[in-house]
Parts: C-alpha cells; sequence; structure tokens
C-alpha cells in the first residue's frame, strides 16, 4: 500500500502539531519541578483522563487485542485481565484519592508518605526510581516495536531508502521507523512536560476515535453482505474447563496459535488472571504515567473523576476498533499477507486489513 498525497500531508500535519505544542509549553514546564512534572495542577480532570486513554491505545497493544478477538472471539475480553484492566476501578474508589492527599510530584517522592523516612523507604525510593526508569525504557521498547512494524506496510523501505544515505536489511526496516517516531516523541515530551503530553494525547484521541468508528462501520458494511466462518462458541465470552475453540476447516493455523498461546485450559488460566489482577490491584499505583496522570489533577475528587473516566472513554471506542479490525481479517483472511519471515504472525492482522482493504 502506497499513502496517497492527502495521507502524507495529514501525517505531517500531525507530526508539525505536536512539535509545536512542545515549544509552546516549554515555557509554562520551565517555571517549576510542579508546572513541569504536573502541569502545575491546573490541567482540568477530563483533560487527563482524555490524556490517560489515549496512553492505553497503543498500537501494539491493539494490534495484539486484535489478534486476540481474531482467535479467541468474545473469550478474548477475558485475557487481558492478565493486567488488571479493572484497575482504574479500584483507582477511583480509592488509591486516586489516597494517593493525590500525598502532595508529592513523582511515585518515587510517594513512597515516603507510604512508608515514611527511615533507612527501609530510602532504599524503597532508589528501588522504585530504577523500576520507573526500566518501565520507562520498556514503554518505549513496547511501542517502538508495534509502531515498526505497522508503518513498514504503508511506508516501504524501498520508497525511502534513495533518501538516506545507508541500506537496511529488511527484518531492520522497522526499528528504523520505531527510533523516528520515538524521537518525535521524546522531543515534544522532553520538551514540554507533562502539559506537552496531555495536549497531545487529547489530539491524539480525537483522531483515534474517528478512525475507530470508521473502522466499525467499515465492518458492519462488510457483514451486510457476507457470513463470519467461525467455530462454534467464538461468539459467546463464557468457557468451561477447557477452551474448546476448534478452528479445524476454516483457518487450520489458528489452532497452532491457540495451542503456542497455551490457553486451552482456559478456566485455570482464567483464575490465575483474576488473583493477580486483584492482588495487583489492591497493592498500591504502581510509579508509571497513570501515576503521574493522578498526581497531576487539581484534587483528590478531581483524581477519583479522572481515574473513572479513564476506562468511560477508552474501552467503548478501542473495541469499537478491534472488533471491526477482527470481523475485517475474518472475512477476507485469503486476502491478508501476514507471512512474516516464512511463519504466519497474527499480529500483522491489524496493519494487513488496513494495506489490503483500503
Amino acid at each position: 500500500m502506497k499513502l496517497s498525497t492527502i495521507d502524507i500531508l495529514i501525517i505531517l500535519a500531525y507530526l508539525s502539531s505536536i512539535i509545536v505544542i512542545g515549544f509552546v509549553m516549554k515555557k509554562r514546564a520551565e517555571k517549576n519541578k510542579a508546572a513541569y512534572l504536573l502541569g502545575g495542577n491546573e490541567l482540568p480532570w477530563y483533560m487527563l483522563g482524555l490524556s490517560n486513554a489515549s496512553g492505553m491505545f497503543d498500537i501494539s497493544g491493539t494490534m495484539w487485542l486484535v489478534t486476540l478477538t481474531f482467535v479467541y472471539g468474545l473469550k478474548s475480553i477475558w485475557i487481558p485481565w492478565l493486567w488488571p484492566v479493572f484497575n482504574q476501578v479500584f483507582l477511583m474508589i480509592f488509591l486516586s484519592i489516597w494517593l493525590r492527599r500525598s502532595n508529592v510530584t513523582t511515585g518515587a517522592e510517594w513512597i515516603q508518605t507510604r512508608f515514611g523516612t527511615g533507612k527501609g523507604s530510602i532504599l524503597s525510593h532508589k528501588v522504585v526510581v530504577v523500576f520507573a526508569l526500566i518501565m520507562g525504557f520498556g514503554y518505549l521498547a513496547y511501542g517502538f516495536v508495534g509502531i515498526g512494524k505497522f508503518i513498514e506496510i504503508f511506508i516501504p523501505w524501498e520508497s525511502v531508502s534513495m533518501y538516506v544515505p545507508f541500506d537496511l536489511t529488511p527484518e531492520y526496516v522497522p526499528h528504523f521507523y520505531g527510533v523516528i517516531f520515538t524521537l518525535i516523541a521524546t522531543f515534544y515530551t522532553v520538551l514540554g512536560g507533562m502539559n506537552s503530553i496531555v495536549w497531545a494525547d487529547v489530539i491524539q484521541y480525537l483522531i483515534m476515535t474517528v478512525a475507530a468508528i470508521a473502522i466499525g462501520v467499515i465492518a458492519m458494511n462488510a457483514l451486510t453482505t457476507s457470513t463470519l466462518a467461525v467455530p462454534d462458541g467464538w461468539m459467546s465470552p463464557w468457557f468451561g474447563w477447557r477452551l474448546d475453540l476448534d478452528w479445524t476447516g476454516i483457518i487450520n493455523e489458528v489452532n497452532g496459535k491457540i495451542e503456542s498461546d497455551g490457553f486451552s485450559l482456559f478456566t485455570i488460566f482464567f483464575m490465575m488472571m483474576l488473583f493477580k489482577g486483584v492482588l495487583v490491584s489492591m497493592a498500591g499505583p504502581a510509579p508509571n504515567y497513570d501515576m503521574q496522570k493522578i498526581l497531576a489533577t487539581k484534587s483528590p475528587k478531581e483524581a477519583a473523576l479522572m481515574s473513572g473516566f479513564v476506562s468511560v472513554v477508552l474501552m467503548p471506542i478501542r473495541y469499537f476498533m478491534i472488533i471491526g479490525f477482527a470481523v475485517l481479517g475474518l472475512l477476507y483472511y485469503d486476502q491478508l499477507d501476514l507471512m512474516v519471515g516464512g511463519q504466519i504472525d497474527f499480529e500483522q492482522i491489524l496493519p494487513s486489513a488496513i494495506s489490503e482493504l483500503k
């Protein structure tokens, strides 16, 4: 798939706008530490909520969820419980209020509120700082891989190689694209701090909402003239001791995917996910971007409102897109190019669907 002129102009306009946001917000961020890290606690809770939802609406996670929906159908709604999707409920009820009352500026500082200023607290503070850094690098790598795979389909290396002074082997092309877009994101983030992040995220959320609705409507229209070929149980969220999804005679390769995932004994898997999710949620907030948005709210009340608002604006829109892509992938499976390194990569369903069904 080659991008048209209008596509390229939209991408350039978006990248230019977030860079401009970084420069515009730079003066606000320079006032003091709170202005840089928390936006001076002046941002409204609904903007912080949209920003938080936008940050969770990432390309890597969406590609993964499309794959899960394609393979497991409605039963896939339970798999993201590996990470507590209901964590926002715990945050809304009591964790956000507790956290915001501390009036700290970072998750590491919050350790002193929770454990005091003794030797153990100081050691814990250092551990949290290291953890936050490692997690930050992890998130960058996570998004880096997804965005690289995604862009490679729409901007073939052949059309770019003539403008760069070096050549790349095919396996490193996604890394190149990942570096470029990660550098742009890092630029406006470092320059404008929390204000820059929130405003850029709100723009991203609006764009993604329009795209999600469009994808869902396209899938609904496609279903009016076609029928889904899926195994028994695919359209039900309920399950027994075993998963019991058999793709034989429909898309045989999917059975291999289920076997490699190890989700056949679904009840045991679900119980482990549930207990892990509850325990992680009750343990307290982690020092990540979610915590930083909570600390940036104006008051404990707005912190709770923001946390509850995230799921309301994230889940319906995101899953409208996810299910839309899964349906399109099933309807036009024979037209999709999912081969990567000589093997089928089901995470290519989302970008391949866009590329082949434009």
